[in-house]
């Protein structure tokens, strides 16, 4: 029970540090899209499509391997950290030098001619991010949960204070969406100054043996946080190549981009739960890979964390009837796939809980056959499914891609590290989750205090029900009933 009280404050922390940035970061929605139009938006949210991949390669895996040998028994961390910088420095710095030269090529691919500048500014920011990503990892392994909350709600204040200095005080359409991108990289710049002291006191050190054994465990991990981010990102790369011309009558594939980009943002707040608790999770299901009884704390925490996003995609689902005016009404057409991207990270989630098999079994190269797996769906299913519903196939892919590969999971995890996960209990609130939205969707009430009050009631019939069937099994040291 102290481990899982544990595991729930450092999940809170960095919920703090994760999720309070990206709500407060979710609200510049509502400025970007009364600023830009859905086709400027579009080309926004493209540029950072890519910069989502580029991000995966600039860290290569070694943020996860850093926890691996970090926590092995008798384990030399100082040398292992110092190691996995120099590595991410190095490729960081050959990315980097290599995209700041094809900047003004990429411009005009991007559609952001006569700005190889804005090229440039992303090349940059990524950098920072991979060099202070294992300094991170670090705060996580060392259980600093404050500090880590505290440096990004920092950050996340500079982005935002800037995005309003630049867009609503010293706006200048001529470089237009380059305003959010250059906040991105002079918030993210403080994150230098925050880790100031470790950059200084850290040298270059390259062990053979050590930079060996993380390599060989890294790679597949790097490949598989490539195929998930293809699952992640693809769909709205796909979108303007794969919709039809016309599809949106009077409206081209970058404004549909722009639509799916800002509806897509909803999905944000499950999404961003899902990255809080693998900041905690992460370290603390190596820390507890010997114990013998770790199987069943695992079931128990997979079965908390579903109890939580559930209520996450009620709270969302019910009250999108006002949620719905943070952005601006050229958006609303897209509102329609909010539910399926919700329980796509739903299970995305539980993919990340389930995977902790082949990460405790040093058996990464399955992560990377199941991701890969998704990947083939992602691609086949928005092929098939764009050209004939739009960003709505998109939605329905990603569900199906996340689902999945959390059943596959599933089923292979109990063959090589089984784990009691309790089943009918998660398909409970599945279940339940559905049959409340329906609810709220079934009654159009016009009136929006009493809309707002009938939603309210639905969300505390789920948190009555919670608390009634977890009251009665509840038992710390033993299995979910």
């Amino acid at each position: 029970m102290n481990k899982l009280k544990s595991l729930a404050g450092e999940t809170a922390l960095y919920g703090l540090g994760s999720i309070v940035p990206r709500v407060l970061n979710f609200f510049l929605v509502i400025l970007h899209t009364r600023v830009f139009l859905p086709d400027t938006y579009g080309i926004y949210i493209n540029l950072y499509a890519w910069v989502a991949f580029l991000n995966i390669i600039y860290l290569f895996g070694m943020e996860t391997a850093y926890f691996r040998f970090a926590t092995k028994e008798g384990a030399n961390e100082p040398n292992v950290f110092r190691t996995a910088q120099t590595f991410v420095v190095l490729v960081g710095i050959i990315l980097t030098a290599g995209l700041i030269a094809l900047a003004p090529m990429a411009a005009g691919y991007f559609q952001v001619e006569g700005h190889p500048e804005f090229i440039v500014w992303l090349s940059i920011l990524m950098f920072v991010d991979a060099v202070v990503a294992i300094p991170f990892a670090r705060l996580r392994l060392h259980k600093r949960p404050l500090m880590f909350a505290s440096a990004k709600v920092i950050n996340v204040a500079i982005v935002i204070g800037l995005n309003f200095y630049f867009l609503l005080v010293a706006y200048d359409p001529a470089i237009g969406i380059g305003y959010p991108i250059l906040a991105n990289l002079i918030a993210n710049v403080f994150y230098v100054f925050f880790f100031l002291t470790t950059l200084i006191k850290w040298r270059p050190q390259w062990d053979r043996q050590v930079m060996a054994s993380m390599f060989t465990y890294a790679w597949p991990i790097m490949l598989m946080g490539l195929a998930g981010m293809t699952n992640e990102m693809f769909s709205r790369l796909t979108l303007g190549w794969w919709l039809p011309d016309g599809f949106y009558p009077g409206k081209d594939a970058q404004h549909a981009l722009g639509v799916f980009g800002a509806c897509f943002r909803f999905s944000v707040i499950v999404n961003v739960a899902v990255q809080a608790f693998r900041f905690a999770a992460e370290p603390f299901f190596f820390s507890q890979a010997t114990d013998k009884k770790s199987p069943a704390l695992f079931a128990k925490v997979n079965h908390y964390f579903l109890v939580v996003c559930m209520f996450i995609v009620v709270c969302i689902m019910v009250n999108l009837d006002l949620l719905k005016y943070l952005i601006d009404k050229e958006y609303w057409d897209g509102l329609v796939i909010v539910p399926y991207l919700l329980y796509g990270y739903v299970f995305l989630g539980l993919y990340y809980n389930l995977s902790v098999w082949y990460k405790l079994t040093d058996k990464t190269y399955f992560g990377t056959i199941i991701t890969l797996f998704g990947v083939a769906i992602t691609l086949s299913l928005n092929y098939i499914l764009i050209p004939i519903y739009g960003y709505l196939g998109s939605s329905w892919a990603t569900l199906a891609c996340y689902s999945i590969m959390a059943v596959t999971s599933y089923f292979l995890g109990q063959k090589y590290f089984p784990v009691p996960y309790p089943i009918r209990k998660a398909l409970e609130y599945f279940g339940l989750s559905i049959v409340l939205i329906a609810i709220a969707e079934s009654f159009a009430i016009t009136n929006q205090w009493m809309a707002t009050l009938f939603h309210l009631t639905l969300m505390v019939i789920y948190m009555g029900y919670t608390w009634l069937r977890e009251r009665a099994s509840w038992n710390p040291s033993g299995p979910i009933s």
